[in-house]
């Protein structure tokens, strides 16, 4: 995987806590040269997105489905437990992911910020 690039506030990461689990703010490339998650962007109001590529296009939900494969391998999570909930036909996506908010929070915080020192000490 691809090593992140975090904006220079270290909490500012594209997860949101709500009852059933977390949402991440995504930005998806279809028809990429691979599956990637290729890093972290901020957007024009100031949030941030995590940068997804895949190689599938965006025809028939081929691309939604590539992202919720490629984030479920990453993240060790079942793809049950992701969906696409916003944007479903937008390169600008809201996934939610299932499950005890606390533990995925930490979870994928722990995965975002290791690959931030990934990259700091790279090869």
């Amino acid at each position: 995987m691809a090593a992140l690039s975090l904006p220079a506030n270290p909490a500012g990461l594209p997860l949101t806590t709500v009852a059933d689990g977390v949402r991440v703010a995504l930005r998806v490339t279809p028809r990429a040269g691979r599956n990637a998650i290729t890093g972290l962007a901020l957007t024009a109001d100031g949030g941030v997105v995590l940068k997804v590529a895949v190689t599938a296009a965006p025809e028939g939900g081929r691309a939604n489905d590539a992202v919720i494969k490629l984030l479920a391998k990453a993240w060790s999570l079942p793809k049950s437990a992701l969906s696409i909930i916003v944007g479903t036909a937008d390169r600008n996506k809201l996934l939610h992911i299932a499950g005890a908010p606390d533990e995925l929070t930490r979870r994928l915080t722990d995965r975002l910020r290791s690959e931030r020192q990934d990259q700091r000490t790279g090869p």
